[in-house]
């Protein structure tokens, strides 16, 4: 009986072979093969296993498969040799021999696979060791790569730290910088003090600028961070050593300055006349030239005041500066201008006197500004800075002008003075110089405003006596023969140079007072004070004109009275005009009439004295009413005009038509007595002649009925009114 063949071993798992076997079921699925295929494929696999090896798997595995095969034959033939050999006893023999045979067939057929399979199952170990290999390696790898990424997190927060620590240091060098130089405005402290406590220090040690530059950038430190610890103290230290400064700085001045007016005195007491004036060419003279040298030393230290002007210490000692300034050039020339002034007062009139010493002044200011523009550059252009100097120089002339000014009575003296002070003086010269003389103006103007204060009482003054309170002369009422005289010389100087002056001696006196009076005022005042004056002087005006034409109706007749009021006041409605002005006055009154009604009611019960929740209040009660009326002079003018032309008109009209009347109705009782012929014969032939050979209708009665009417009277009367108005007006224009 043949040996039992021993089972194939079994096929060594491994994940290729799982893999693959699972990539081939699964293709297998998906994929399934016809039957041709399937034919085709087991057609191919005869042909491979009836092939030979290739030469190099031969040559490279010759030796195992010669092993290999050789050892299966040995078993094989001496399996077949049992299987023929073997005797069969019974039927499980047969059995058991029978399967034996099936497995040595079974083995021998596969054997050759076998081979196969065993080749590629060491392959496949190979190739398993090689992936476990591989990824050992993978897990070196890994590994690796964390502790790579485990010291490159170290680096970094190494780095980081780094740069943690080279920033805070960058911060703590910056904090100690800061801190430094926060400190050194406090240590600067000693380091000042000492060298202005210095015997050698002075203003004009070139150090002593930058040391007082130093000085206020401390000050200023310390004032904007008082949060700082004993920042007061250090801040009142600092205002000491400043204070010092500015000191030292004022002792300097005051010194120089004083070493310069010495000299200036000592040069003049030196002069053989003893005397300096203030004239032209004055630059060159030792009075502006030492002191100019003196500009030069102080000019630095001024500039350095000047250019800290804002703040207010250095204002103040700049403006104590500018006081000293003016104290020393005005201890100067004080002497010398109130010298020229009163030589001026002594010779000349208040006119030439008020032009002399104007012209002079200016001069005077003109210079002292030149001086003091070297001395202070930045502080020329304001006003009061040469105020201390200037006022007391100004205030000399006003005192001299002031008392002449208040005994002064001529008006046109008076505006004479207006004209050259606001055109010559305030007009020309101040406003054409600007700055360099806006130090007079103050003194100037007040010397004007007392010439108009004066002009406008002496023009009350005027208005009252000479318009309002004019007492008529026998020849100013004289009329109509005035009028007749005034007609004649208009005729006879019609070409001369004097017409003008001859035609205004026929106005009656107070309306040619009023035209003169408010034409020289018109240039020379305030619009408000002039409206106010000329409508007094208009309202009293036509009042004197009123009385006096009352007063010629009186003496000659009535229409001689309208006709010297028609006249006059066409002349004063004429040369008014031309005047700009309104003529017309507000006038304000208080009205108390309503308290005594008011009163009148406490007394009887009706109303409380001392509710002041109503309207019959204390309060209401005691207060006045403002009543307010405006006069207008020319209104009440045309008013007047209007009037009296109307009455002239009517009285003219009756005298004219009475006589007429009785004319006329002879005339046409004659011409009724023609037309209606019941008459006698020799009445007809009476009335039938002509009107001119009627007994009351010849030439000689109807001259004598118009002498009678004082028609000729009144007609030469309105033409010498008429002639004479047409030469007035040109009078004042």
């Amino acid at each position: 009986m043949a040996a039992k063949a021993s089972p194939p071993p079994p096929l060594p798992k491994s994940g290729a072979i799982s893999k693959g076997y699972n990539f081939a079921s699964t293709w297998e699925q998906h994929a399934p093969l016809t039957e041709q295929q399937q034919a085709a494929i087991v057609s191919l696999s005869r042909a491979v296993s009836e092939r030979p090896f290739p030469a190099n798997l031969t040559q490279e595995n010759g030796t195992g498969l010669e092993n290999g095969l050789s050892a299966s034959a040995k078993d094989g033939n001496f399996g077949e040799a049992e299987a023929v050999d073997a005797v069969l006893v019974n039927t499980n023999q047969f059995y058991k021999w029978f399967t034996d045979l099936e497995s040595a067939m079974k083995s021998e057929t596969e054997e050759k696979y076998q081979q196969y399979v065993n080749t590629l199952t060491e392959r496949i170990q190979t190739c398993d060791d090689i992936l476990r290999q591989v990824d050992d390696t993978l897990d070196l790898f890994n590994e690796l790569q964390l502790q790579h990424q485990a010291v490159a997190t170290k680096t970094k927060t190494l780095h980081d730290a780094c740069d943690r620590m080279l920033i805070e240091k960058q911060r703590l060098i910056e904090f100690a910088e800061a801190l430094r130089s926060r400190l050194n405005y406090f240590d600067e402290l000693e380091n000042i003090a000492s060298n202005f406590h210095s015997p050698s220090m002075a203003v004009g040690n070139e150090n002593f600028l930058l040391l007082l530059k130093r000085l206020d950038e401390c000050i200023s430190y310390v004032e904007s961070n008082p949060q700082y610890a004993e920042s007061g103290i250090y801040l009142v230290k600092f205002r000491q050593l400043q204070s010092r400064a500015l000191g030292m700085i004022r002792s300097h001045v005051l010194t120089v300055l004083k070493g310069a007016s010495a000299q200036v005195l000592a040069a003049i007491r030196a002069n053989a006349s003893g005397k300096a004036t203030v004239t032209e060419g004055v630059e060159a003279s030792v009075i502006y030239v030492r002191f100019k040298a003196a500009a030069t030393e102080l000019k630095p230290v001024l500039e350095e005041i000047e250019s800290r002007s804002s703040r207010k210490e250095y204002a103040q000692i700049l403006a104590e500066c500018h006081r000293l300034y003016c104290e020393q050039r005005l201890s100067l020339i004080r002497g010398i201008v109130h010298q020229r002034i009163s030589e001026f007062a002594k010779k000349e009139a208040l006119p030439s006197l008020t032009r002399s010493g104007c012209a002079y002044l200016v001069q005077v200011c003109q210079l002292e500004h030149q001086l003091f523009d070297h001395f202070f550059p930045s502080s020329v252009e304001d006003v009061s800075s040469l105020a201390p100097l200037i006022d007391p120089l100004s205030t000399y002339l006003y005192d001299t002008l002031r008392p002449k000014l208040i005994h002064e009575t001529n008006i046109d003296l008076l505006c004479e003075l207006v004209d050259i002070l606001k055109v010559e003086v305030l007009g020309e010269q101040v406003s054409r110089r600007g700055e360099t003389l806006a130090g007079l103006r103050p003194t100037l103007e007040r010397i004007l405003a007392d010439v108009h204060e004066r002009l406008t009482f002496r023009a009350r003054t005027h208005i009252r006596d000479e318009i309002a309170n004019y007492i008529p002369l026998n020849e100013d009422l004289d009329y109509p023969a005035k009028l007749e005289q005034s007609a004649a010389a208009i005729e006879s100087t019609a070409t001369s140079a004097e017409e003008n002056t001859d035609v205004y001696k026929a106005w009656y006196p107070p309306l040619e007072k009023t035209i003169s009076c408010l034409s020289k005022l018109y240039q020379c005042l305030e619009p408000a004070v002039f409206t106010g004056l000329a409508q007094e002087a208009v309202e009293f005006c036509s009042g004197s004109i009123q009385k006096a034409s009352k007063q010629i109706a009186k003496r000659s007749s009535p229409m001689d009275g309208q006709l010297f009021l028609i006249k006059h006041l066409l002349i004063l409605r004429e040369q008014i005009a031309p005047f700009d002005i309104e003529f017309s006055v507000t006038h304000k009154e208080l009205d108390f009439s309503h308290l005594l009604e008011h009163l009148r009611r406490i007394l009887r019960g009706q109303a409380s004295l001392f509710d002041w929740s109503r309207s019959t209040s204390l309060a209401r009660t005691l207060s006045p009413r403002v009543l307010e009326s405006q006069i207008d002079a020319k209104k009440e003018l045309e008013k007047s005009l209007k009037a009296t032309c109307e009455e002239f008109i009517m009285a003219v009209t009756k005298l004219v038509v009475d006589p007429m009347l009785l004319f006329v109705t002879k005339v046409t009782a004659v011409k009724v007595s023609v037309s209606s012929g019941g008459q006698s014969q020799q009445l007809q032939s009476v009335m039938a002649r002509p009107l001119k050979e009627q007994a009351f209708a010849t030439p000689d009665k109807v001259a004598e009925l118009v002498e009678k009417s004082g028609l000729k009277s009144s007609f030469f009367t309105e033409g010498a009114i008429i002639a004479n108005n047409q030469k007035q007006g040109r009078s004042f224009r």
